[in-house]
């Protein structure tokens, strides 16, 4: 389960007693979910009007980060095609996986100062995440296109003999060249039909060099013979040969374009090669940069909307909590809390989930008496 609920209740007497209350409520009994404290430091708390905007702000900025951070994840996973079992492995946050970062959170003093105003250590996330973004963009851009070409290049050296590069299948030896009367034609005839193209080719049109033809490769269906004859014949030879469902492949035997395009394919590989290594790292470290922002955020969150229940005349002080609800009791467990929290409910009448208060975030379907937000660890389209 890698779903967590981020609650903040008010204090009791003393912050220890909401979380005691709560983890009798929780565990004693029966195991409804694994807590643990979420330690948020004494932020600069803001005047009301601050504190109300930042929650609209807030609310907008988790949306976008947590978007990143998926994108990031997804493109990991992307990237690493074959590897995809190896993703979680490289999607830790400050070196260790997402469940331990968050059981253990620890405010990154260095990154975002506590000294500093909630709105400026909001913009600081902003930004530094915006600007991963955009450099995301630009990476799997530049990627991307690399990878579709050498895809469209690996394509044209496979798939059917009616259609896929002949340049790795023939030699220069199979080829009448540099003459002024003569041509070497490729010619696909189907396996069923072998027997048909050697009864038949050398009369397909006038001036076929007779014993000429020769098989060059096969692939299931297919194979690809040559013949030799002359240049004014192969207008009629094309017509019948198609009449007969023999299929003359438009190729021309020239050497250094097909020496380029063998080149183009290695040097298109190498460059994916040794983009590959670096673009994972990058992948490593800004999905942890990004992930630390998302938990820093939901932080934010939490204290600004704690403050804002005292300012509608709870309790200043509050216990913030995160809970892993247990799969099969998470009906129960809501349950629980909300018969530990509903008086809160009533200790300010102006708190009603049917009342719109700026900056509160209520709504009639997700309205808890509590302040909760969920964090979801489960950041891919797949399972890995």
């Amino acid at each position: 389960m890698t779903e967590f609920w981020l609650i903040s209740a008010p204090g009791e007497k003393t912050c220890q007693q909401t979380w005691d209350k709560m983890m009798v409520a929780t565990t004693r009994t029966n195991a409804l979910s694994t807590n643990n404290k979420f330690n948020i430091p004494d932020l600069k708390v803001g005047t009301l009007d601050v504190l109300v905007g930042l929650s609209d702000e807030l609310a907008k900025l988790d949306t976008f980060v947590e978007s990143v951070v998926k994108k990031v994840a997804q493109y990991m996973a992307d990237v690493l095609e074959d590897s995809r079992d190896k993703v979680q492995e490289n999607l830790l946050a400050n070196g260790v996986d997402l469940v331990t970062y968050i059981t253990r959170f620890q405010w990154d003093m260095a990154k975002y100062p506590i000294k500093q105003s909630l709105k400026n250590i909001s913009e600081i996330i902003s930004k530094q995440v915006t600007q991963i973004d955009n450099d995301l963009k630009a990476r799997a851009s530049a990627y991307n296109n690399l990878k579709g070409n050498l895809q469209n290049l690996e394509r044209k050296n496979a798939g059917s003999l009616l259609t896929r590069s002949l340049a790795d299948i023939v030699k220069k030896e199979d080829f009448v060249l540099d003459s002024e009367y003569l041509i070497t034609m490729l010619v696909v005839v189907p396996k069923t039909s072998y027997a048909d193209w050697q009864k038949t080719y050398e009369t397909l049109a006038e001036m076929v060099v007779p014993r000429s033809t020769k098989l060059l490769f096969e692939d299931n269906d297919s194979g690809l013979f040559s013949v030799t004859l002359f240049r004014k014949a192969v207008d009629d030879f094309k017509h019948k040969a198609r009449e007969n469902k023999f299929i003359v492949r438009d190729f021309q035997y020239n050497e250094e374009e097909m020496k380029a395009d063998k080149e183009e394919m290695t040097r298109l590989s190498t460059d994916k090669k040794k983009q590959f290594g670096p673009l994972v790292r990058w992948l490593k470290v800004n999905f942890s940069e990004t992930f630390i922002a998302w938990i820093h955020i939901k932080a934010l969150r939490v204290f600004v909307e704690s403050d804002l229940f005292h300012v509608y005349g709870l309790p200043v002080n509050f216990q913030a909590m995160l809970l892993q609800p247990n799969k099969k009791n998470m009906k129960k467990l809501r349950e629980v809390l909300y018969d530990l929290y509903k008086h809160l409910d009533s200790s300010a009448a102006i708190i009603d989930a049917s009342m719109d208060i700026p900056g509160l975030n209520l709504s009639q379907q997700e309205y808890y008496p509590y302040v909760y937000y969920k964090i979801d660890c489960n950041l891919l389209d797949f399972k890995v």
